[in-house]
């Protein structure tokens, strides 16, 4: 039963800390729970669907669809929390001033949330499948307990989450959309970084380097607080190159797609504050 209860603790730890994030950083907006309750809905679903069709991914990507699949998960969140954070830095001003004034009225952009909506579904998706296809397969070797290893590992999973998500509660609330965007920027490079690795793991590129350093003597990949750092900032005790290198290129396009959104908004506003007539250009 710890055995199994090990393994699903650890993969709805990666889930529960992307919807946590993903929680803090819609904090104030009206319906939330509706759009992340639906995403981890959604999510468990398209998790049962995946296992069930797991032999016929294996065989439509020669024996590594599980590999493809994973990278195509988490790429696509990457965009889409992508889509967030340059949203978010042109937007971020103007929420918390109205945070500060309506409280729980806040209205953010119905399209970022749906985005918001889907990078949960898809952290629940990846995680929630690999579950199931564990327990089938513990279940095929007839393993007992199942279900209390499972309910163990997914309330602790979830407890831990809940306790980011409490903290990042703490944040003053001037500093807080400025936090939050910084913790989807990083979980966004990591969430490249680990694609990579499934990418090379799949044979469609190059490794660039297997190893360029080993610190599993100070934090291994398996402990608690490295599987933990490996959700948030994308650690990794033997990174490759390519994993490094989409890190970087993820980190580098965000934060430049956030600072154009900032000035993109400033000068909008400034424009908006002068009087008529002086903010057109000479004739």
């Amino acid at each position: 039963m710890w055995a199994i209860a090990l393994l699903v603790f650890r993969e709805v730890l990666e889930a529960a800390l992307i919807v946590s994030v993903v929680a803090a950083a819609t904090r104030g907006v009206r319906q939330r729970g509706l759009f992340i309750g639906g995403g981890i809905a959604l999510g468990v679903v398209g998790a049962a669907l995946v296992a069930w069709s797991a032999d016929w991914l294996a065989a439509a990507v020669s024996g590594a669809g599980q590999e493809v699949f994973n990278a195509g998960v988490l790429l696509a969140a990457v965009l889409m929390i992508g889509w967030h954070v340059v949203w978010m830095s042109s937007h971020g001003r103007e929420l918390s001033r109205q945070m500060q004034a309506m409280g729980s009225a806040v209205k953010a952009g119905a399209s970022s949330m749906v985005m918001l909506l889907a990078v949960v579904a898809l952290a629940v998706l990846r995680e929630g499948s690999e579950i199931v296809l564990f327990l089938f397969g513990m279940r095929a070797g007839g393993a007992d307990h199942l279900w209390a290893g499972l309910s163990v590992g997914v309330v602790a999973g979830a407890a831990l989450g809940y306790a980011l998500y409490a903290g990042l509660l703490r944040i003053p609330l001037r500093h807080f959309f400025s936090a939050t965007n910084a913790m989807l920027v990083l979980l966004a490079a990591g969430l490249a970084s680990t694609a990579a690795r499934y990418l090379i793991q799949a044979n469609i590129v190059p490794a660039l380097g297997y190893r360029l350093w080993d610190s599993s003597w100070l934090l291994a990949n398996g402990s608690l607080p490295g599987q933990a750092a490996h959700v948030l900032v994308g650690y990794d005790a033997q990174p490759a190159g390519m994993q490094m290198l989409f890190f970087a290129a993820t980190l580098l396009l965000l934060w430049s797609g956030a600072r154009w959104a900032r000035g993109h908004a400033g000068a909008a506003v400034a424009k908006r504050a002068l009087p008529d007539g002086l903010g057109q250009p000479a004739q």
